[in-house]
Parts: C-alpha cells; structure tokens; sequence
C-alpha cells in the first residue's frame, strides 16, 4: 500500500493533469520506494489558486505552479535514501509536468505504524504477519 495525496496549483486550468500527475505519484512510489502500484492509491486534487499562498503571496500571480505531495508508507520499510531519493525526483518531475515551480513545494514521505492503518480490513503489520509466519 501507500495513500499518494497530491494538491496543486497552476496558472492557468488544466484538467488533464489529474491523471497525469496520479500516475506520476504511482510510479515515483513504485522505482523509488518499492511499493506495489497494484496496491497504490493515488488521490489528486486541483487546490484553488486564490486560496493558495507561500510568504504571503500567490505563487501563480508571479506564473509558478506549486504542489504539496502526501504519501503514507508503513514505518521502517524504506530507507533514508530512498526517501530522499523520492522527494528529489518528485519535485523534478512534477517541474517538468507543471512547469515553473516555487520552490517551496513540500514532499512528505509519512511513515505510518503498521498496526494502526491498512486496506481490505487488514492492517499493514497483520499482511505482513500472515506472508511471514514463525
């Protein structure tokens, strides 16, 4: 599993960057993070743009997009390397899907208990239990 949340913001519309930036996310979860895109869920949402400021001013009144990038991964299932890995090729690659960024665009690599989250009824530490018996 990871839940991917992303919000952004663009100068102008542009609606067929939902699913663009979706598959992004899984795949960025998949090559950098290990984590199965079968099982990946990826929520994107377009934020308003008049709602959106960083120092007090609107990153697209100045033509720059911005983003904020959530994903939840159970705790100590990857590496320090591989987050850092994630966060710097998720903020190059949503520049090169959204254009001009501000640079304060968050990534957050949220590690999460595995006994206090899942999917299908199960949480992550009981899967694993199940795959690893003693």
């Amino acid at each position: 599993m990871p839940m991917i949340i992303v919000r952004y913001v663009t100068p102008e519309p542009r609606p067929e960057l939902r699913a663009q930036i979706a598959g992004l996310a899984a795949r960025l979860g998949a090559e950098k993070l290990g984590k199965d895109p079968a099982v990946t869920a990826v929520l994107v949402e377009p934020a308003d743009p008049d709602g959106w400021f960083i120092g007090g001013k609107r990153p697209t009144d100045d033509g720059l997009s911005a983003f904020w990038l959530d994903i939840k991964v159970t705790a100590g299932t990857n590496t320090k390397a591989e987050t850092t890995a994630f966060v710097k090729a998720a903020y190059q690659e949503m520049a090169a899907l959204l254009g001009p960024l501000h640079a304060e665009c968050y990534v957050y690599v949220h590690e999460t208990n595995g006994d206090t989250y899942g999917y299908g009824g199960r949480t992550q530490n009981g899967r694993w239990a199940v795959a690893h018996p003693g």
